[in-house]
């Protein structure tokens, strides 16, 4: 695996940074073409879903990570 890159997203109009490697960040923009969205629109579900004490990073890696088992 490759290092993390860190990437804008804008959620509810605001923008914040997320770190992911490459391979999850390609696989992120596989999923949300897939499903009709985009990058910022998939993150804000994933964001409103996620626990108080999941980071962004780590809900959109479980997430993409659960997107590939349920294929």
């Amino acid at each position: 695996m490759s290092r993390p890159q860190k990437h804008s997203l804008t959620l509810a109009g605001h923008r914040t940074s997320v770190s992911l490697e490459p391979e999850f960040w390609a696989a992120f923009r596989e999923i949300a073409e897939k499903s009709g969205k985009g990058i910022n629109a998939l993150a804000a579900e994933i964001d409103a879903a996620r626990g108080a004490d999941t980071g962004l990073a780590s809900a959109i890696r479980l997430y993409v990570l659960a997107s590939l088992r349920a294929r």
